[in-house]
């Protein structure tokens, strides 16, 4: 067999990196993303592009994503081959490490095909000493979805403390149905975990001042919403209840408050997203008019 060639792009490559026919069942291009225009908004850079080749043709490919200022990637989220051992051989030779996200239709797993195509990229990622952590929704709300009523139960107000919102996602980090915050506490521990999430939020391209904690009329403090925006969509950046005050339902407000901040900051569209087993969460979204646009696996 002819020997295996795997590399990064280098500049100007992208057409080879296309030259493998998409599926149009899982991952990016299933929902319309194109790899060539991706790369060409800076979404994708060549040293974060990798490609595997026999005798000139290209068998399986990565892409590796990241902020345009990330000096190492946040996400691996391009995965296509035609040759199953090329693509695990290409994920332990490509010197990148970042969690897998592989994008899937809602209901995936009841159509053959493409369950089969998902089926393929999660033995090739496993083969390459990764492991799933977690499947998730991924919402996209939009105006004609209608825009839900403030409950009213609470006050939001901002905190321009770092300190004080670092303080506040250690508390949501106590129990929390979140795989990734949990993950990441088993790892470095639940400081390390809550200062994780703040660094994400801070690296977020959206006003700072968006944020808002989340109080009772009596004063007691509830949690944390974080209305945002990601290099491509405003987005619901974080919603937590801190432990004592779980039960009454309030992510449920502080959905609606990030929701409203958004819609009187001028967008017409959120994108959303929680684990499949967080329950509460998804019950939150599903009330607020969010639909499910796509499934999500992830591994590490």
């Amino acid at each position: 067999m002819t020997d295996l060639v795997i590399r990064p792009l280098t500049a100007g490559e992208e057409a080879l990196f296309d030259s493998l026919p998409h599926t149009r069942l899982v991952g990016r291009a299933a929902f319309g993303d194109n790899y060539s225009d991706m790369a060409a908004d800076g979404q994708y850079r060549p040293e974060w592009s990798w490609v595997a080749l026999r005798a000139g043709t290209v068998v399986a490919r990565a892409a590796w994503w990241g902020g345009p200022d990330d000096e190492s990637p946040l996400a691996l989220d391009w995965l296509d081959f035609t040759d199953h051992e090329a693509a695990v051989r290409l994920l332990r030779a490509a010197p990148l490490r970042a969690e897998y996200s592989l994008s899937l239709p809602p209901g995936w797993r009841d159509d053959p095909a493409v369950r089969a195509e998902a089926q393929a990229r999660i033995d090739a990622a496993t083969a390459a000493g990764m492991s799933p952590l977690v499947a998730r929704y991924r919402y996209r709300w939009t105006r004609e979805h209608g825009l839900p009523a403030r409950p009213g139960r609470l006050e939001f107000r901002p905190e321009p403390d770092d300190a004080v919102i670092l303080d506040v996602l250690r508390r949501v980090g106590e129990g929390s149905l979140d795989a990734h915050t949990r993950h990441a506490a088993a790892e470095h521990g639940p400081e390390a975990a809550a200062r994780e999430e703040l660094d994400l939020l801070r690296w977020l391209p959206s006003p700072r001042d968006w944020w808002r904690l989340a109080w009772t009329p009596a004063g007691e403090l509830v949690g944390v919403t974080v209305p945002a925006r990601n290099h491509s969509d405003p987005v619901v950046g974080f919603v937590g209840v801190v432990p004592e005050q779980r039960g009454h339902g309030y992510a449920y407000d502080l959905l609606v408050e990030a929701t409203h901040l958004l819609v009187e900051a001028g967008v017409t569209e959120i994108v959303a997203a929680t684990d499949q087993t967080n329950h509460p969460m998804a019950a939150a979204f599903a009330r607020a008019g969010y639909p499910i646009e796509r499934e999500r696996l992830d591994l590490v």
